[in-house]
């Protein structure tokens, strides 16, 4: 069935077909935009085994949004048609990010980030980039962290032809994680998960609006590093964040701790230098729990 006729039929509502123009920004997935008879619409295709993909980036939205802290795209559609899976969300027009924006988005993550559960992990699992992320339930952040994050990681890196010196010493550094733990012990904050400056942007009003997540309940340290890792964060958000809910002592520390799974996972989908990126970040990371 041709795309806009599927929406059409999965909204109850006209979409019309000549108005489809490519969307930029998704590296996995195709991106379009269409209008309706009721306003423009987002849509993110792709082959027909994409629909787990998208069910889950639409419960992630969902849990997002019903924390009432940060403009969340609201979910019109999730489905499949012959070979194609589809996901539908509202048109939001994104505009450059002031630093008043980024002030707003560093204050509401922290509020984000107070929605808490009582255990790491989420209900289902979803996906990081194109990569399976297991989100089982765990009562303790380390062994989540171990089992759930780096280790799978570490084991896809070994496939993949990663060296000795990333997957012994990334072995031996998972066996001691808890030295970065001494005196901290991170409650289970709602996360988005994959907070890059690709994945958050500001509305016609300012306001910052999150999307493309990869949910689930861990350290919101982890949330904060991340934005460490390519940019697109400037002093405000900081600032913001800091006094809404200021970090505790070793959190830099962590930044290198917690971007190391999103390093190997590049690696892991891309190769390249990101192998010796991880190779340094686990070495200074052994280097720290001899102190």
């Amino acid at each position: 069935m041709e795309l806009a006729a599927a929406i059409s039929k999965a909204l109850g509502r006209e979409v019309v077909a000549s108005s489809e123009h490519r969307v930029s920004g998704g590296s996995i997935n195709q991106c379009s935009g269409f209008e309706t008879v009721s306003g423009p619409i987002f849509v993110k295709h792709g082959a027909a085994d994409s629909l787990p993909i998208f069910q889950a980036e639409a419960a992630g939205l969902a849990e997002l949004a019903s924390a009432h802290a940060l403009r969340i795209p609201n979910v019109l559609s999730v489905s499949v048609a012959g070979e194609t899976a589809f996901l539908v969300l509202e048109w939001i027009d994104l505009k450059p990010a002031n630093s008043r924006s980024e002030q707003l988005l560093g204050e509401r993550l922290a509020l984000q980030h107070r929605t808490t559960r009582d255990r790491f992990g989420w209900d289902r699992d979803n996906t990081i980039g194109s990569t399976p992320q297991s989100n089982r339930s765990c009562a303790e952040w380390t062994g989540f962290l171990r089992e759930q994050r780096l280790l799978p990681q570490l084991e896809m890196a070994k496939e993949n032809g990663a060296g000795k010196d990333v997957i012994d010493r990334g072995h031996q550094l998972c066996e001691r994680l808890h030295t970065f733990f001494d005196g901290y012990r991170p409650v289970p904050s709602l996360l988005h998960g994959d907070l890059w400056g690709g994945n958050w942007g500001a509305d016609a009003s300012g306001e910052p609006v999150l999307f493309d997540p990869a949910v689930y309940f861990g350290d919101r340290e982890a949330d904060l590093a991340m934005t460490r890792l390519f940019g697109g964060f400037g002093a405000a958000f900081y600032a913001a964040y800091q006094s809404a809910w200021p970090l505790a002592d070793g959190a830099d520390v962590r930044v290198t701790l917690y971007n190391l799974y999103h390093v190997l996972n590049h690696f892991n989908l891309f190769g390249g230098g990101y192998s010796r990126q991880a190779q340094g970040m686990i070495q200074r990371l052994l280097a720290e729990t001899k102190h």
